[in-house]
């Protein structure tokens, strides 16, 4: 099992393939050409298709920061009920 490819190698290669399929091969062919099945291709082009470059590290630096929050939420609720706990004398 190889590493992950980067956002901007998986345009790359989605862009490649677009050359391919308009150079008359066909989707098959030209996804087997880069290296990936289908089902790869196809998943890559639901989530990436139609993005530029930079909207595609924009895209990956906004869910990193998501998940951040998400974690920082996560946290401080914990804290309010652990406070909320402690301060009704259930303990």
């Amino acid at each position: 099992m190889g590493r992950r490819p980067k956002p901007e190698e998986i345009v790359s290669k989605l862009r490649q393939v677009d050359v391919l399929v308009s150079q008359g091969k066909t989707v098959a062919d030209s996804v087997r050409s880069i290296g990936v099945t289908e089902v790869t291709y196809y998943r890559w082009r639901k989530e990436y298709g139609g993005l530029k470059l930079d909207q595609v590290k924009r895209l990956k630096e906004l869910e990193t920061e998501n998940l951040r929050l998400r974690k920082a939420i996560a946290d401080l609720t914990l804290d309010k009920l652990i406070l909320k706990e402690a301060a009704s004398g259930n303990w």
